[in-house]
């Protein structure tokens, strides 16, 4: 039964995930929308604040104001350590070093926000222009205490690194500017994921 859920997870994925190449990596152009591991296993989905805060275990939510038709699924960092896999076979969670890969082939961190961002979405005067292809939306975030906030302003993409025990590192893009912000915060924190081909 779940070598038949896997696949089901898989094509699922499949269906709904389109690749890009930048430079020598292929990145997924959506936020993952998986609600069980790699092995079948069930991600639970947490609404409640007070549940949401005192979680030691990997869950996931909808964006506030969002079913997952726009932004996908925001899961915290637990669900990204978790060695049952969230990302679908032949992909991967990005590291911190191939987050900066990527930066990188966009001409550095302090510019490669504006073309990570997609065109349409964003508040502010600092439009993103998509020339990468990553059509980052701004999904906002939902806080190690349950609260959601920032939908339309900023994006928020985890890495598979680990800072240290209660921390890890995580990109970040704002409405006011072309920067994408490596920054590292709480593992409660509920972030958008990126997946990257391995």
């Amino acid at each position: 039964m779940k070598k038949l859920l896997t696949l089901l997870v898989l094509i699922n994925f499949n269906l709904k995930a389109q690749v890009i190449a930048i430079g020598t990596q292929t990145w997924s152009t959506k936020n993952l929308e998986v609600s069980t591991y790699r092995n079948g296993d069930t991600i639970p989905q947490v609404e409640s604040e007070v549940d949401w805060a005192k979680l030691s275990t990997g869950a996931w939510c909808y964006s506030e104001k969002d079913n997952g038709t726009v932004y996908g699924k925001l899961y915290n960092w637990y669900a990204i350590k978790d060695a049952r896999g969230l990302a679908p076979n032949g992909f991967h969670i990005p590291s911190d070093a191939e987050w900066t890969t990527l930066t990188d082939n966009l001409g550095g961190a302090e510019i490669a926000g504006s073309t990570m961002k997609s065109i349409l979405g964003w508040h502010g005067s600092v439009k993103g222009n998509n020339a990468s292809g990553f059509s980052a939306l701004p999904g906002g975030c939902r806080n190690y205490n349950g609260a959601f906030g920032y939908v339309g302003y900023y994006g928020y993409w985890w890495s598979s690194t680990e800072d240290n025990t209660f921390h890890a590192f995580y990109r970040h893009l704002s409405y006011d500017n072309g920067n994408a912000y490596r920054v590292f915060n709480d593992e409660h924190d509920g972030f958008s994921v990126r997946c990257l081909k391995d």
